[in-house]
């Protein structure tokens, strides 16, 4: 029987902006100080998650660390990794998750399958070190952002109108141990693909991914945008930095007026620094991230 899903803490729908000092410096917990795990999900090398642990406290739900990069083979799971750490010694379960990306047999469908079986993969390893999955949150950087608010709509894929994408795409269900996500904080996410299709994002990164245009392949690309799926049961905050010259803040404002619109719970928040702020444990936007997803694992 599937895991019950609980709606993590419901943010509003209102824009915040945040001051450019808005952390302390002070010491933190020591990162040396937690436990890894790398389990595979595939046979692929790239179909593997790291699970890391707090040293002492039981941790409440798993937090799912999904790496960015324009969904390109050159950019890995080494990003994730000091989130993924940091998350562990301030005392939470941290799942950092690779797949296959466009360049090393990813793009699509397999991205897409492969994000949702390492998500499940979790269920397999729940009980070894007693992870609840009642909660399980996802932090998504840029490409990962979209990757993980797609990944919270999956109970409404099939219901898309694109019966024949849905069917390319492998995936569990319910009585075969899926696990739903409850939140997500979206980093400077790629939340409209639509748009980015446009807009020409790193030199075409959307066709690339999924294989072709959107006008060559109309439902793969409405499939894949998380604005296809509003309004998700899961909450989301979708975080954008000020500075951000790598991926627009309209990409994070028009999903969130769109989700807000559907009646969604999502929030949109501006933080200080650049693209590359948020995966920075040191910096004030990634801080403010980290501290949502504490809210949201309750």
């Amino acid at each position: 029987m599937a895991e019950r899903r609980q709606r993590a803490t419901a943010p509003t729908a209102a824009a915040v902006t945040l001051g450019a000092v808005t952390v302390a410096c002070s010491p933190g917990p020591k990162e040396d100080a937690v436990k890894r795990h790398k389990y595979h999900y595939g046979e692929d090398p790239s179909q593997w998650g790291e699970l890391f642990l707090p040293e002492v406290a039981a941790p409440r739900g798993v937090v799912v660390v999904i790496h960015g990069g324009y969904w390109r083979s050159q950019y890995g799971a080494e990003l994730g990794e000091p989130l993924a750490k940091d998350l562990a010694a301030h005392g939470m379960a941290a799942w950092n998750l690779e797949y296959r990306r466009a360049g090393n047999g990813g793009g699509w469908p397999n991205t897409f399958a492969d994000i949702l079986a390492g998500i499940d993969k979790l269920r397999e390893i729940a009980a070894e070190h007693g992870l609840g999955l009642d909660r399980v949150v996802a932090l998504g950087h840029s490409a990962g952002g979209h990757l993980a608010v797609w990944a919270a709509g999956r109970s409404r894929l099939a219901g898309l109108g694109a019966p024949e994408v849905d069917r390319q795409l492998t995936r569990r269900g319910d009585d075969d141990g899926a696990v739903h996500l409850t939140g997500v904080v979206s980093q400077s996410g790629v939340l409209n693909l639509a748009a980015a299709e446009r807009l020409n994002l790193s030199n075409g990164a959307v066709s690339n991914f999924l294989g072709g245009s959107s006008e060559r392949y109309p439902k793969r690309h409405k499939y894949a945008d998380p604005m296809s799926a509003v309004p998700l049961e899961a909450s989301v905050y979708a975080v954008h930095t000020a500075d951000d010259v790598d991926v627009p803040f309209s990409e994070s404002e028009t999903y969130a007026g769109a989700a807000k619109a559907a009646g969604a719970p999502v929030q949109l928040l501006k933080v200080p620094g650049d693209h590359y702020a948020l995966i920075d444990p040191k910096a004030p936007a990634y801080r403010k991230c980290r501290e949502l997803v504490q809210q949201m694992l309750g």
